[in-house]
């Protein structure tokens, strides 16, 4: 039995082998329908091989969902999870501009960037501004594993389904 009728079954106090009678009875009760986002991978180099993790354990939702990425991060991805990655630019050719770019025209609905805060890079300033552009377009944000994972729960529980509003 899936996860969410068991919890559903303790939320309610109805037992988990009625709940779906118990479900036609109650039309008010939603059942989630996939809404799809396009989310955008960025990965510094130090940080490559986490993003290509966290794709193959979450492989199952992001597989739901338009997903680009920039050059090697995007081939790294799609090569270990059999997604399909739109590509751009490697970061340091402007590939993380590319992404800042779609943020600005309102068509990017999560931002995972893993960041290697601890090694400066010269195009700093790029990130610095991608990041104040999420903020500006309220793109939600993940620089570090455990915001991406809080994000991706949130993504499937249809915590990010207001983005469809804001796009309008």
């Amino acid at each position: 039995m899936p996860q969410l009728f068991r919890l559903r079954a303790k939320i309610t106090n109805v037992p988990a082998l009625s709940l779906t009678a118990y479900e036609r009875r109650m039309p008010t009760l939603r059942r989630h329908t996939v809404t799809v986002m396009n989310i955008a991978f960025i990965a510094h180099d130090s940080k490559k091989e986490l993003m290509v993790q966290f794709c193959i354990a979450y492989c199952g939702i992001l597989s739901h969902h338009s997903l680009c990425a920039t050059g090697t991060t995007g081939k790294l991805v799609s090569e270990a999870t059999g997604l399909h990655i739109q590509r751009y630019l490697s970061g340091d050719q402007g590939g993380d501009q590319q992404i800042a770019a779609r943020i600005s025209c309102n068509e990017i609905d999560v931002l995972i960037f893993f960041r290697d805060p601890l090694n400066a890079k010269s195009y700093e300033p790029n990130e610095m501004n991608l990041l104040r552009l999420c903020d500006v377009h309220n793109i939600p944000l993940a620089t570090n594993i455990a915001t991406a994972e809080a994000l991706i729960h949130a993504l499937e529980r249809g915590d990010l389904d207001w983005r469809e509003i804001v796009k309008g």
